[in-house]
Parts: structure tokens; C-alpha cells; sequence
């Protein structure tokens, strides 16, 4: 098994040939086809929630896939828009509420919302993204959380957004040394706790990211030794220009699940 640094760097190092390797995968394929093939059919919130297959795709692609039976709570979200600062996308601290309602923005745009190219584009690229970040779990869990918030962590506006999110506190609590206990603490310490030893804003400059990720795997795989013996590292840390697409085409044709 590889160890989630190598296998980050692996996957990051050429990332639009590794999503085009994810997209061409025919469970991946075959969703992505029906959305775009149908999503355009959708006129409202309700009939978005009333398809099922499109619904699975669109909760998938915007993330909150651990409230794929919340639909009450997705319905909300949606029908609030963005547009008024209390609605319930707003006042969630999680960004990926936000991201789906300013995406599916019926209350702005009416039924001609999902006509939007922008809006089967943005759709279709978080899915691949998400996709690509499970099936990596199923190599090495510490990538697919690094992957996630290398995806997440630029659009966090304040340490509560990094509370808001499970995936993001694991990172930041690794990355930082910070005890798992601490969310047994008021919100609003946690929130100092982490504004104390981090800079949010910092999540949005790329090299800076990536330094804190670098940080975040160092420590994952320090705490989760793993055996490579399969990849050495000193073959994979080569300096080459195919290391991607060859590792991922040994990775057991990337098997993906849940779609």
C-alpha cells in the first residue's frame, strides 16, 4: 500500500490527466451521461429530489454525500439561494451548502437554471473530483482526506467553516498537533484554538496549501505506517514525467464504488 504522500503527490502531480483517467471510468461515464442527458428536464427543486439518479449525482458532486437522505435539509438549501445572508445556505458554516444553492440558484434563475452551461460544467467536474477522491480512499485514506481539502479548504472563510467539516478539522487537528479532545470544547474555543496557530486566509494562496498538506500527509503517515513494497518509494519519487498515469494504471484500474 502506498503511503498517502506519495500517493497525493502521484495523483496531483499531472491533476487534469488523472481526472480525465477518472471521467473515462464507465461507472463515471455512464452518470455522467444521464445527467447531462436529463438534467436539463429539471425545473424545480422538487423534481431535482424527485430523480433520484440525478439527485445521488448532484448531493455527490457538491459533497455533503453524508446527507444523501437528508432531502429535507437539501431541499432547504436550495430553495433559500444565496442571495439573502440568513438563508440556511449562508448561515451554514460548511461551504459546500453554499456552493450547492449558488449552483442550483432556482430562486434566482427560475426553471431555466439547469439550461446553465456553467452549471452541468461545474457539476460534472466536482463529480469527477469526488469520485477520484473515493476511490483513492480505497487505496489510502490520508489521500482522499488530502484531496479533499485540497479541494474544500480555499473557499473556508473563518476557523468555524474548518469546525463545520469533519474532513477539514481531521486535517487541520493532524496538521497542527491539535488533540482530537478539543471537540469536547465550546465552539467558540475550538474556533480560538485554531485561529491561534492558523491563518485561513492562508488556504487560499496555492503554495501555501500545499505546504500545509505536505505538513498534514507527513504526520498521517509518521501515524499510520504503511508498506510500499509493491511501489518502492525510491522508484516512485523518481522525477518523471509519466509518474501519474503509470501509477494509477497499476492501481488496480481504479475501482470506484458508490456512484
Amino acid at each position: 500500500m502506498l503511503t498517502a504522500t506519495v500517493y497525493f503527490n502521484a495523483i496531483t502531480k499531472d491533476y487534469s490527466k488523472t481526472l480525465a483517467t477518472i471521467a473515462a471510468e464507465p461507472v463515471v461515464a455512464r452518470e455522467t451521461k444521464y445527467f447531462e442527458a436529463n438534467i436539463g428536464k429539471v425545473k424545480t427543486t422538487d423534481d431535482l429530489i424527485k430523480n433520484s439518479r440525478l439527485y445521488t449525482y448532484v448531493v455527490k458532486a457538491f459533497g455533503p454525500s453524508d446527507m444523501m437522505n437528508a432531502k429535507a435539509l437539501i431541499r432547504k438549501v436550495i430553495e433559500g439561494g444565496v442571495s439573502d445572508p440568513k438563508s440556511l445556505a449562508n448561515t451554514l458554516n460548511d461551504p459546500r451548502y453554499k456552493a450547492l444553492a449558488a449552483t442550483f440558484n432556482f430562486a434566482a434563475a427560475g426553471s431555466d437554471t439547469t439550461s446553465s452551461a456553467a452549471l452541468q460544467q461545474t457539476t460534472v467536474s466536482n463529480y469527477v473530483e469526488q469520485s477520484l477522491e473515493t476511490n483513492a480512499g480505497q487505496q489510502n485514506q490520508g489521500t482522499q482526506i488530502a484531496l479533499t481539502f485540497q479541494r474544500l479548504a480555499p473557499s473556508v472563510t473563518s476557523a468555524y467553516g474548518i469546525l463545520a467539516n469533519k474532513t477539514l478539522l481531521s486535517v487541520v487537528q493532524t496538521a497542527l498537533g491539535l488533540p482530537v479532545s478539543m471537540s469536547q470544547e465550546n465552539i467558540d474555543v475550538q474556533a480560538k484554538l485554531i485561529t491561534a496557530k492558523l491563518n485561513v486566509a492562508d488556504f487560499q494562496n496555492p503554495a501555501k496549501l500545499q505546504k500545509f498538506i505536505e505538513r498534514f500527509t507527513a504526520t498521517y503517515d509518521a501515524k499510520n505506517p504503511t508498506s510500499v513494497s509493491a511501489f518502492p518509494a525510491s522508484a516512485l519519487l523518481v522525477n518523471s514525467p509519466d509518474i501519474s498515469s503509470n501509477l494509477l494504471l497499476s492501481l488496480a484500474n481504479l475501482k470506484l464504488g458508490g456512484s
